[in-house]
C-alpha cells in the first residue's frame, strides 16, 4: 500500500503507462498478475480428496451451508447495514463474501493444526462450485435480493455475460490449467517429484503476484487513499465482524454436532476465508481498474490476514 501511494504521488509516469497496456478494456499487466496468483493454490488441490468431504454427509452439509448460504447472506446483510449509502463499496464487500476461500484456507488450517486431508477436500469442492456458480450469486445477490427486500437503491444491473466472462478468465482459466497440469506433470515425474519440488517453487507466485497487483492498484488510486481514509475504516467494519462471526458459528456449531477437533477447524477455516483473489479480478473486470469496488477487493487481505491470524490463535486454545 504505501510503496503504491508513494509511486502514484511522486512517479504518476509509472501508473500511468501501466494503466495504458490494456486490451480490449483489460489491463495486461494486471490480468496476468491476477491469474499467476489464482494458478499456485489450484495447483495444489488434489480433486481425488473429493470421496473423503462426501463421506461425513453431516459435515458435509455443515460445509456447503456455511459457505454457500449463511456466509453470501451474513456478508451481504452486514454490507447493506454497514454500507447502505455507498452501494459502489457495499458492492465490492458483497463480491468478497461470494468469493469462497480456496487458496489462503490452507495456510490457516495448517497453523491452526487442522485435519490436512480434509481441508484440501473442501477447497476442492469449492474450487468447483465457484467456477460454476460465482456468476449466478453475483447476480442474485446484487441485482435481484436487494429488490425482492425493497432495498432497490441499492441494487445494480450486473453484466451477467461479464462477469461470467471474468470468472472464466480468471478462475476457469487457472483451474483448467492447475488440474490439467497437475494430472500432466505427475504423469510425466511422479507424485512426489510434483509435491516436494514443483509445488514449493511456484508457491510464491501467489504473494510475488498479490503485491503486485497491491501496489499497482494503490499507484492509480494513491489520491483518494490519502484524501478518503475513511473509506477503509467503513470497508474494515463488516469484514472483521464477518471473519470472526463466520468462524465462530462455525467452530461451536461443529462442537455442538460432534465434529472431531482437526476436522472442525478445517470446516471453521473454510467458513471463515475468502477467496479474495477472485473478488479483486471481478471487480476489475466489471467495474475498472480505478473503481471502489476493486479498490474494496484489495482492502479484503489486508484485513483478513491479521484477524485470521488471531482466529488461529484462538482455534489453538480452544484445542
Amino acid at each position: 500500500m504505501a510503496v503504491g501511494i508513494l509511486l502514484g504521488a511522486f512517479l504518476p509516469g509509472v501508473s500511468e503507462t501501466i494503466d495504458s497496456i490494456q486490451f480490449k478494456g483489460v489491463n495486461i499487466p494486471i490480468a496476468i498478475g491476477l491469474i499467476v496468483m489464482m494458478y499456485p493454490p489450484l495447483a495444489k488441490v488434489d480433486y481425488r480428496t473429493l470421496p473423503e468431504v462426501l463421506k461425513n454427509k453431516k459435515l458435509l452439509s455443515l460445509s456447503l451451508i456455511l459457505n454457500w448460504i449463511v456466509g453470501p447472506l451474513f456478508m451481504f446483510f452486514l454490507a447493506a447495514y454497514f454500507l447502505g449509502d455507498r452501494p459502489e463499496l457495499m458492492t465490492g464487500v458483497v463480491l468478497i463474501g461470494l468469493a469462497r476461500c480456496i487458496a489462503m484456507v490452507l495456510v490457516w488450517n495448517d497453523l491452526a493444526e487442522g485435519d490436512r486431508s480434509y481441508g484440501a477436500a473442501l477447497v476442492a469442492l469449492n474450487s468447483l462450485f465457484q467456477v460454476f456458480t460465482f456468476s449466478f450469486y453475483a447476480y442474485f445477490f446484487l441485482s435481484i435480493l436487494p429488490t425482492w427486500l425493497g432495498m432497490d437503491g441499492i441494487a445494480i444491473n450486473v453484466p451477467f455475460i461479464m462477469v461470467a466472462t471474468n470468472v472464466g478468465l480468471y478462475l476457469g482459466l487457472p483451474f483448467l490449467l492447475g488440474i490439467g497440469g497437475r494430472a500432466l506433470l505427475i504423469r510425466i515425474k511422479s507424485l512426489t517429484w510434483y509435491t516436494n519440488s514443483f509445488l514449493p517453487r511456484i508457491a510464491p507466485l501467489t504473494l510475488i503476484s498479490l503485491l503486485f497487483t497491491i501496489v499497482v492498484m494503490f499507484s492509480l488510486q494513491g489520491a483518494r487513499i490519502l484524501d478518503q481514509t475513511s473509506d477503509v475504516i467503513l470497508v474494515s467494519i463488516p469484514l472483521i465482524l464477518y471473519f470472526f462471526g463466520m468462524w465462530i458459528l462455525s467452530y461451536f456449531t461443529g462442537v455442538k454436532l460432534g465434529v472431531d477437533k482437526p476436522k472442525n477447524r478445517a470446516v471453521a477455516f473454510t467458513a471463515a476465508g475468502n477467496n479474495f483473489e477472485l473478488a479483486i479480478a471481478v471487480a476489475i473486470g466489471v467495474f475498472g481498474l480505478h473503481s471502489s469496488e476493486a479498490f474494496v477487493g484489495v482492502i479484503g487481505p489486508l484485513i483478513e490476514v491479521p484477524v485470521l491470524l488471531l482466529l488461529v490463535k484462538l482455534s489453538r486454545r480452544l484445542a
